[in-house]
């Protein structure tokens, strides 16, 4: 079993950006530290949710700051972007990091992120297999070309290779952020892992990960591959002597961001959408996951391994919104809580 971090930026009222992105920095470098696995990076735009507008940019720069930790995003959103940069970037990441760099990608939503980037609405409804696909091709291929319906260019060579990368793997993972059965379909049919949200619980994560390994069969995908394939659970993760302490902290801090953040949300053609409520939301995720004394946490990460079969998990360890009390949050779950896992 491998825990990381899940790490938003959020900007809680009264915050500032540059306070937000700080204690981003701070409790990846922390996670190092105590010994976590991985750190996975939340890309956003225009929005105070998440502070972070680039996951890559922000991975480079935890790449250059640690020396072990896996850093991922969590994810890169691909219709605002194209696939053949974000594959360079990828290549970089991977080749001089010694594989150590993840890419997760997403489909993210119909927001006014797709006008301001030029994306347009056919990018998120219907664009995002061409571009998974086109962007698996540069990094595996030598030399790349398209004629698809909305890339088309002429072969060009891959600069730089990531199989020319020292590390042992051939190119940089790529996990794909499933929330419906035709995304865990598409991530499976191409024997990609899977990073499943924080909002569904062990019930719902054990159907994706069942459909994902029938999709895998039905596609050809060997049994190995399939029992290899290494999804990602995301979730909240927040630390106490009691868990009624623990569920407080994050009580108090996590409506008044959310309402803060998600409010902020403007689609890109009117479309009406409906906020969760904050309190409630919050108090679910508290019931989800690993909140509450580090023995009850490691039971709750264990029993979620034991009922999907996943075996990575990314934790959101900021909802206190404070640095100090984000810090020792990492700090606990990696001498009180890894310890427990085995």
């Amino acid at each position: 079993m491998r825990v990381g971090s899940f790490v938003l930026g959020a900007q809680f009222p009264g915050q500032g950006q540059g306070e937000a992105l700080h204690r981003a920095v701070r409790s990846a470098e922390v996670a190092e530290e105590a010994g976590l696995d991985s750190v996975w990076l939340a890309e956003h735009h225009f929005v105070p949710y998440g502070t972070c507008p680039s996951a890559v940019t922000l991975a480079a720069l935890l790449l250059g700051r640690t020396r072990r930790l896996r850093v991922g995003t969590a994810v890169s959103v691909l219709p605002t972007v194209h696939p053949v940069a974000l594959g360079e970037q990828a290549a970089l990441l991977h080749v001089t990091s010694g594989g150590r760099f993840s890419l997760g990608v997403g489909r993210g939503g119909p927001w006014v992120d797709l006008e301001v980037f030029g994306a347009g609405l056919e990018a998120y409804e219907t664009g995002f297999p061409e571009s998974l696909d086109l962007l698996l091709r540069w990094l595996r291929e030598p030399a790349v070309g398209a004629s698809g319906d909305r890339y088309r260019f002429r072969e060009v060579p891959v600069v730089p290779r990531p199989s020319e990368s020292l590390s042992e793997e051939p190119g940089p993972e790529v996990v794909v952020a499933c929330t419906s059965p035709s995304s865990v379909r598409m991530a499976a049919e191409r024997g990609l892992p899977m990073l499943l949200g924080m909002h569904v619980g062990d019930e719902e994560k054990a159907e994706m990960v069942a459909l994902w390994r029938r999709h895998a069969r039905e596609a050809g995908r060997t049994a190995a591959e399939v029992h290899a394939a290494a999804h990602v659970s995301a979730g909240v993760c927040q630390i106490a002597d009691r868990r009624a302490d623990a569920a407080e902290t994050l009580l108090k801090a996590m409506p008044g961001w959310l309402r803060q953040g998600l409010g902020a949300h403007v689609t890109v053609d009117g479309r009406e959408r409906r906020m969760r409520d904050p309190h409630a939301y919050t108090e679910l995720l508290c019931g989800l996951h690993p909140v509450g004394t580090p023995r009850l946490c490691a039971d709750r990460l264990a029993a979620t391994g034991e009922r999907t079969g996943i075996s990575r998990f990314a934790l959101l360890v900021e909802g206190s919104g404070d640095l100090a009390a984000t810090e020792e949050n990492v700090r606990r779950l990696g001498a009180e809580v890894l310890p427990q896992l085995g």
